[in-house]
């Protein structure tokens, strides 16, 4: 039997964050969870595997994600990286480190919005890490606990108002909810996620919110930045993926199951948007699992 192995960070009760570095020439640690928030900078890991949720990358030379979602389970895996120096940069700090009064205030807005969206994993731009990477540098070696401190706090503020972060995994595997600006659009996405099963029409869906098909397909692209068709889409590939991770049932079943009605064109599109054939990705983290 294999299971996501739900880690206990060594962060201490007493510390407000844990930062530790390493050296690696191999990533050898197997699929994981855990409740506390993780920045993970890596560097000259060119052709590592990166998987949050149900996003698989890549990565290059450089290399930096923030996880804040409780149950979502990442890994990076050595991929075709023959680097014989790895650096890792990790810092875990508990969600309770600032109470809800200090993220209401203004100067703790654009963390506060910044550790929402990371619940379902953020990935920042090299142009970010390069402004921020003298921060990095010396974080782990600064001898004073609180400079240490401050030079963190200050991490988080420079990450959370820097521009080009993507959200790597889909709100359906997540679990987690995306906020949104426009009551109409979240009633929608609600009942998408309600009946992601059923057919889906443009129709209906705009008589949901009281607006014509044509009016509200344009103002779903605007305020959500995506087509309804694709959004229906990735919420849909959201639960395959995470029935193919949590469930014995096979590829067909899980393509009708989650509103697709061609397994040919399921299969295409799983792998358009997750770089990967379904049967690939449930092997893909299988592998990663631990085994008990």
């Amino acid at each position: 039997m294999s299971e996501v192995l739900t880690e206990i960070t060594p962060l201490s009760e007493k510390d407000c964050f844990h930062i530790v570095e390493r050296h690696k020439k191999q990533f050898t640690y197997p699929l994981h969870r855990h409740k506390e928030f993780e920045i993970n900078f890596i560097e000259h890991a060119s052709g590592v595997r990166r998987i949050v949720g149900d996003s698989v990358e890549t990565i290059g030379d450089y290399d930096l994600v923030l996880i804040a979602g409780e149950g979502l389970e990442h890994v990076w895996e050595q991929g075709t990286c023959k680097s014989p120096d790895i650096r890792e940069i990790t810092i875990q700090f508990s969600p309770g480190l600032f109470d809800a009064q200090i993220y209401a205030k203004n100067q703790f807005a654009s963390i506060s919005s910044m550790l929402k969206k990371a619940e379902h994993g953020l990935a920042f731009p090299l142009e970010t890490i390069m402004k921020v990477y003298n921060v990095l540098d010396t974080l782990a070696s600064e001898p004073k606990r609180f400079v240490q401190f401050l030079k963190t706090l200050y991490l988080l503020y420079e990450l959370s108002v820097s521009e080009g972060s993507r959200i790597l995994a889909s709100s359906s595997f997540a679990h987690a909810e995306r906020n949104t600006e426009s009551r109409r659009v979240a009633v929608v996405k609600q009942y998408i996620n309600d009946h992601y099963q059923e057919t889906l029409r443009l129709a209906d869906l705009a008589g949901l919110v009281g607006m014509s098909p044509v009016a509200f397909s344009r103002f779903f692209r605007l305020r959500s930045g995506k087509t309804l068709s694709g959004y229906i889409e990735d919420v849909r590939l959201g639960y395959a993926a995470r029935m193919l991770v949590d469930t014995t049932k096979n590829v067909s079943e899980i393509c009708y199951e989650c509103g697709f009605n061609n397994l040919s064109n399921f299969n295409r599109i799983f792998k358009s948007c997750r770089g990967s054939t379904p049967r690939a990705f449930r092997e893909m983290y299988r592998k990663n699992m631990v085994t008990i």
